[in-house]
């Protein structure tokens, strides 16, 4: 299973439903707090070139937020991604 990083916050929806898509097709999610964390901020817009919460990246390749997982997703391609 390929690495999982998703930048989020506590009180984020989409995160949690992304959180939760990806723990239903088995993946380990390392989680990355950015909540009154500006480098973490300043690193999370830097990667994915967005300012708003989930950002996924699989294998370091950035997905995108909740809406492009759910996309993935009903593509049939996650699987594939998180699989490598």
């Amino acid at each position: 299973m390929n690495k999982v990083v998703m930048y989020c916050t506590t009180s984020c929806p989409y995160c949690h439903k992304a959180e939760k898509l990806l723990k239903r097709k088995g993946a380990k999610i390392d989680k990355i707090f950015i909540e009154g964390n500006k480098p973490k901020i300043k690193e999370m817009i830097k990667r994915s070139r967005r300012n708003t919460v989930p950002q996924i990246f699989i294998d370091g390749e950035h997905i995108g937020g909740f809406d492009d997982l759910t996309r993935l997703d009903r593509k049939g391609k996650l699987d594939a991604v998180l699989k490598g």
